[in-house]
């Protein structure tokens, strides 16, 4: 990938694993300079109990050939993003892209409604999925705005298409409203940034092989298809790295503006500006989800890679 993003600013807001990791290497071996957020470093881990740090994606940033600045911070403090945006300010005096992917994936309670949920555990996750991304716009946008082509990426889980067809009840009512959020979430902001030469979209990966799916299905990165022996719609999974050059394509292309507001997919656009996940192909997890497993039609995982 071609370094079209140097001299360019971005902010990653949940960078320490899965896609915002994905999303931070990309923008960083496109040039960029990368300031990724998140509560796990290594001398104090946070609640996720996972291994990931921040300063290791940084250093993944900057040895993909960007530079790669890791910042612990709550965004669900107000004053911690403010003081993070002034400190991107006095250090770059820009900011070109904004990415929010902050969700709490460990306050996941498989299958459970409403009334059998944890209360603590899901509204977390909404403070975590729409809270702290308008508390993280809300200063960041001052910023952004300054120079027009600006890029907000709203990250989530699903198309709007998806999210109006379909209530996947194995993640629950509080999952489904912040993924749902997503949308409106940069409808909002694409609505007002657009003045000032701005764009946001909210953007999906499909089936992730994020560190912590790897590890619930007991596989590897090198050996992941043996997890879809028993999960057909695994097959069509994809590597972090795929939604990452789907950011990337879109903070470079000129005419980003098409998109403004616009519910989008990897497997969308790698389609439409040509871009592959590392094993060459472009897996379309959400169209075999639709046509295939969720249908209860016919089709080769396969041949939606």
């Amino acid at each position: 990938m071609s370094r079209s993003l140097r001299g360019k600013v971005a902010l990653v807001a949940g960078a320490t694993r899965g896609a915002g990791r994905g999303i931070a290497v990309a923008l960083g071996t496109a040039g960029a300079t990368v300031y990724g957020t998140g509560r796990t470093t290594r001398a104090r881990p946070s609640d996720y109990g996972r291994p990931e740090t921040i300063e290791e994606t940084a250093e993944l940033v900057t040895r993909a050939g960007g530079e790669g600045i890791a910042v612990q911070v709550d965004h669900t403090v107000p004053e911690q993003v403010q003081e993070l945006v002034q400190r991107i300010d006095a250090e770059q005096g820009r900011l070109d892209v904004l990415v929010n992917d902050l969700g709490g994936e460990h306050l996941m309670e498989w299958k459970k409604p409403l009334w059998e949920a944890d209360l603590q555990k899901g509204l977390q996750r909404l403070r975590t999925g729409i809270e702290a991304h308008l508390i993280t716009s809300h200063f960041a946008l001052p910023l952004l705005i300054r120079r027009p082509g600006g890029l907000v990426v709203e990250l989530t889980d699903g198309t709007a298409e998806v999210n109006r067809k379909y209530y996947r009840s194995w993640g629950g009512a509080f999952f489904d409203l912040a993924k749902v959020a997503a949308h409106r979430m940069a409808r909002a902001q694409g609505e007002e940034l657009a003045p000032h030469g701005c764009t946001a979209v909210s953007l999906t990966p499909g089936w992730l092989r994020s560190e912590m799916m790897l590890d619930e299905l007991g596989v590897t990165e090198d050996n992941w298809r043996d997890a879809a022996k028993d999960l057909p719609g695994f097959a069509v999974s994809e590597s972090p790295a795929f939604v990452g050059r789907a950011v990337v394509a879109l903070a470079t292309d000129p005419d980003v503006a098409r998109w403004n507001t616009r519910s989008l997919s990897s497997g969308q656009l790698a389609k439409e500006y040509g871009f592959t996940d590392i094993d060459g192909s472009q897996p379309d997890s959400w169209r075999y989800a639709l046509e295939v497993e969720w249908a209860g039609g016919e089709g080769d995982p396969n041949d939606y890679r």
